[in-house]
């Protein structure tokens, strides 16, 4: 199959101007609250403060329970919600405790976003779609703050499900198998320990040197940077692991046991290059 290139789809003052609503994404000193950006209904927990964790978290807690509780709602029953973690440290107990709140609330948590690479762990592994970034900011992964290190590799140690989405500005490493009607989508390589069944996509960015790597590779859609591609069905119905790869004739997938002995990538082509043609396929 040829490849394609697809579109890339962040004393008073009374008369003082307005903060604008993407204030709240990155003012430090923000409080917890509601509200509708974009057409989606969002809860924004505040930034972590200089105190302890539990004293951070206890006051999280019941601005959230008090702002639910309190107030003409403004949200449909079983509407939707993004939680937008910012640099909150979330465990698996305090995760599940805002979704109940939420759930008691006829709000349904559909993705995760956080700066906090244990964060984003953690709501994957509950079974939430999850981006390590801010929404609603070009590109597909802003720049980011070099102390929060959100480049560093994603470890996550479970199975994706169907309808789990996971985007980060670095490599993913998936210690399970990626399931059909799941996706990840990485600015640099995603790396698969197991069946790569659903969509990967690398160098979400751009980035054409990236590849994507599985145990086992049956992915529904393959897309490096720009170029997409379909994986068929093995005739033979035997696997072993393979990368695939940007090559100058579109997406191509080779063994992995001697890629990186027989490909180099090639800055003119902008492209990996083979000294072994018959090592891969193309697609």
């Amino acid at each position: 199959m040829t490849s394609e290139s697809v579109e890339q789809t962040s004393g008073e003052q009374p008369d003082a101007p307005e903060k604008p609503e993407n204030s709240l994404l990155t003012d430090p000193d923000v409080q917890m609250r509601l509200a509708r950006l974009d057409g989606q209904l969002q809860v924004i927990l505040p930034k972590v403060k200089k105190r302890s964790a539990q004293d951070d978290w206890l006051e999280m807690w019941q601005q959230l329970t008090h702002r639910l509780n309190s107030g003409e709602r403004f949200w449909k029953p079983g509407e939707l919600i993004h939680v937008l973690a910012q640099d909150q440290l979330l465990d698996s107990r305090q995760l599940q405790e805002i979704a109940e709140a939420l759930k008691s609330a006829d709000l349904n948590i559909e993705r995760v976003y956080a700066s906090r690479r244990q964060t984003a762990v953690t709501a994957a592994a509950a079974g939430y779609s999850v981006e390590q970034q801010s929404p609603n900011i070009a590109p597909i992964f802003p720049t980011v703050n070099e102390d929060e290190n959100c480049e560093s590799p994603l470890y996550l140690k479970s199975t994706q499900r169907s309808g789990i989405e996971v985007r980060h500005p670095g490599t993913v490493i998936v210690l399970g198998d990626v399931n059909p009607g799941s996706k990840i989508v990485a600015a640099k390589d995603v790396l698969v320990f197991g069946r790569l069944r659903g969509i990967a996509h690398a160098g979400a960015n751009g980035d054409r040197v990236c590849i994507i790597a599985a145990l086992q590779m049956e992915a529904t859609q393959l897309r490096i940077a720009d170029t997409l591609a379909r994986v068929p069905e093995h005739p033979s119905g035997q696997y072993e692991p393979e990368i695939a790869h940007i090559a100058p004739q579109g997406i191509q997938i080779a063994q992995a046991n001697y890629f990186f002995k027989f490909h180099c990538f090639d800055a003119e082509a902008n492209a990996w290059v083979t000294t072994n043609p018959k090592s891969l396929t193309n697609y």
